[in-house]
C-alpha cells in the first residue's frame, strides 16, 4: 500500500500559504476546503492554496508537493482516523461516522494517486471550469543522480498522470489528470 506525505523541498511553502505543511505528514487533496467559498474571489495566499496546494491532514496546511510512501494498513486507518476528527473539529461534520465516510473518500482518491514509485513527487493544479473545481495531477521525477535536496535538481517529468503533457517548473500553474 502507499499513500502521499508532505515534502519540503525548500522553505517556499511558508510563503506561498497561510499555514505550511510539517514536512512528513500525511496529505490528501484536500479541495474539499473550498467547497463554500468561490474560487474566483480568492486572493493571494487563499488562491495560492486552492490552485496549488495538497492538505496536511495534521497541521490542517498547506504543500506544493507530495511524495508516494509505502504505508501500511494501520497507517491509513490512522490517517482515516485523523482526517475524520479533522473533520468535525475544524470543518463542522455534524459526526464522527459522516466525517470517516468522508475521509475514507479522501483517503482512497489519494491512494489512486500513487500508481507510480515510491518517493514519486505529484503536484496540483486546481481550476474552475463550468462551475466545477477540476483537479490536474502531475507526476515530477528525479534526474537520474539527484537526490530531493534541492527543488530546481529533480524537476524533469517523467510519465504525467494524463499522458500527453509536459511539465516545467514556470508552468505548474497550466493544467492535466482530472478529478
Amino acid at each position: 500500500m502507499k499513500l502521499l506525505r508532505t515534502i519540503a523541498l525548500d522553505p517556499s511553502d511558508t510563503f506561498v500559504f497561510d499555514v505550511a505543511a510539517e514536512a512528513g505528514e500525511w496529505a490528501v487533496s484536500g479541495a474539499f476546503r473550498f467547497f463554500d467559498q468561490d474560487p474566483a474571489k480568492l486572493a493571494g495566499k487563499a488562491r495560492a492554496a486552492f490552485r496549488s496546494g495538497f492538505l496536511g491532514v495534521q497541521s490542517w496546511g498547506w504543500s506544493t508537493l507530495v511524495q508516494i510512501v509505502p504505508a501500511t494498513q494501520d497507517d491509513c486507518r490512522a490517517l482515516i482516523e485523523l482526517l475524520a476528527g479533522q473533520l468535525v473539529e475544524r470543518f463542522g461534520a455534524p459526526d464522527i461516522a459522516t466525517a470517516k465516510a468522508a475521509a475514507e473518500e479522501e483517503v482512497a482518491f489519494a491512494q489512486s494517486l500513487c500508481a507510480y514509485p515510491v518517493s514519486s513527487l505529484i503536484a496540483v493544479h486546481r481550476s474552475v471550469s463550468d462551475g466545477e473545481v477540476r483537479e490536474a495531477f502531475r507526476r515530477l521525477q528525479l534526474r537520474e543522480g539527484q537526490g530531493h535536496g534541492k527543488a530546481f535538481s529533480f524537476m524533469e517529468v517523467e510519465d504525467d498522470l494524463e499522458p500527453g503533457s509536459d511539465l516545467h517548473l514556470a508552468d505548474l500553474g497550466q493544467e492535466p489528470r482530472r478529478r
